[in-house]
This record gives C-alpha cells, structure tokens and sequence, in this order.
C-alpha cells in the first residue's frame, strides 16, 4: 500500500530510501564511491513505480 495517494512508494521503501541516502552523504562527504548505494535507491524507485502503474491498469 503506497504512503500517500501522490506518491507510489510504501513506507518501508520510503525508510529504505531515506537509510541509503544518509549512507550515500556520509559516503561523499569521505570521498568514497556511492555508485552501488544509488543503483539500489533507483531499482527501489523503479520496482515501486512498475507496481504503481500495474495497479492502476486494472
């Protein structure tokens, strides 16, 4: 079930979003490579809009 009527992802995508953003900053601000940690934000991104938009077919 999405968080909020405007928005296609649940709370725990949205948790998992927010947890792998701190870690992406953290990672930056060391100079370190994050190129892993936004490929799994975007596949989180992804697979909740897919679900969104078959949901919304039927």
């Amino acid at each position: 079930m999405a968080a909020t009527n405007h928005d296609p992802h649940t709370w725990g995508e949205l948790a998992r979003t927010v947890a792998l953003g701190v870690q992406i900053q953290r990672r930056k601000a060391r100079g370190k490579g994050t190129a892993r940690l936004e490929k799994q934000v975007e596949e989180i991104r992804a697979k909740a809009q897919a679900r969104e938009d078959a949901r919304r077919k039927k």
